[in-house]
């Protein structure tokens, strides 16, 4: 007899069991003190040894619960896509590194679910605060029993829009000359450091929408859904999919204008 696929709240109910055991572990682990381990594409692109450690227990633990399934991590890599039926889980085990680091209150673990190449179920827990969001693929998005809803703002001239920026030197040159033309077309600009955490915000309206370069798929998987389950519009530019190259997040009525600003800066483009 061939096992049934494991429904979106299957998947989000260990999803939430595990992510919420990791967040506890890189709080405790901050609160004895951290250290940068390792540095990735920049000197500033920083590895602490909870990022590590607490992927290792994230993976442990996915072992233990489903075996067959397949892991992609921000540190330890793991599985391309899942041909049929079969799921990978994409974690970040620390989004918002630098935050972490210095005691920022601003940083989440997040952990997915992909079937068949679509995300499905996914969770963001906020490391220092234990904030929640979590979401299935048709069943809403939530935070502490509330099911979440984009902003309704429809005047470009009104939105607060947040960003994020790269390492590397040239593309957060890029970036910069970027957000300097769009801050005078906005109500203005935040860049708290944290995709995920930046996606969530947006699917609950706490800002209005989210544009970044340079989005891997672990910054992307379980903010995205949740994003994308609260009513925004996920995507890159000029008919591309969300990815590395651009991601947009934002409510129908803002989407179109914010895309073509957007589109004439160039903020695909760049290193």
């Amino acid at each position: 007899m061939i096992a049934s696929a494991p429904t979106p709240r299957e998947l989000l109910t260990i999803a939430v069991e595990v992510a919420r055991d990791a967040a506890a572990t890189a709080h405790r682990m901050r609160a004895e003190g951290v250290s940068v381990a390792a540095t990735k594409s920049t000197a500033t692109d920083v590895v602490t040894a909870a990022d590590r450690a607490v992927e290792r227990q994230v993976l442990a633990a996915l072992r233990d619960r489903r075996p067959a399934d397949a892991v992609l991590g921000e540190e330890y890599g793991g599985a391309g896509p899942v041909a049929g039926d079969g799921v990978r889980w994409i974690v970040d085990p620390i989004d918002g590194t630098v935050n972490y680091l210095y005691g920022l209150p601003y940083c989440a673990v997040s952990l997915a679910a992909e079937v068949a190449g679509e995300v499905v179920a996914g969770v963001v827990r906020n490391v220092f605060t234990g904030e929640e969001w979590t979401a299935t693929a048709g069943g809403g998005a939530w935070r502490d029993g509330r099911r979440l809803r984009c902003s309704a703002e429809a005047d470009l001239g009104q939105a607060l829009v947040a960003t994020g920026f790269g390492y590397d030197a040239g593309r957060r040159a890029h970036q910069a000359r970027v957000v300097a033309e769009l801050i005078p077309h906005v109500r203005d600009i935040r860049r708290m450091g944290a995709a995920a955490l930046d996606l969530c915000l947006a699917a609950e309206g706490r800002v209005d929408a989210y544009f970044e370069k340079g989005l891997a798929a672990w910054d992307l998987a379980a903010g995205g859904l949740v994003a994308r389950e609260a009513g925004l519009l996920v995507t890159g530019l000029s008919g591309r999919p969300a990815g590395p190259d651009l991601a947009l997040a934002a409510p129908p009525a803002l989407h179109g204008p914010l895309h073509t600003r957007l589109a004439d800066l160039d903020a695909a483009g760049g290193p």
